[in-house]
């Protein structure tokens, strides 16, 4: 049976299968994306598909200091529309 690492959402500090959570990156060139493989080279950070922990994220924008940059209000909106999908 292969291992499965696990993460820790950053609103709730759950923990999850990797597999289940959002994980939204920022690479070497400072750009900031949701990372839907997983794989991409960069900072990680991630987030829960629960509603209440993406509501809080993007009204506290909690990206901006975990990532230690101003973070585009694009991203917080891809971040809405991943939910709704």
């Amino acid at each position: 049976m292969k291992n499965v690492p696990t993460r820790m959402c950053m609103i709730c500090r759950q923990h999850f299968l990797k597999p289940e959570l959002i994980r939204i990156v920022k690479d070497r060139d400072g750009k900031i994306f949701i990372d839907d493989t997983k794989k991409a080279d960069g900072r990680g950070a991630y987030v829960c598909s629960n509603p209440e922990c993406h509501a809080r994220l993007v009204k506290t924008k909690a990206l901006n200091k975990s990532f230690k940059t101003n973070v585009d209000d694009s991203v917080y909106e891809a971040l809405k529309n991943s939910l709704n999908n």
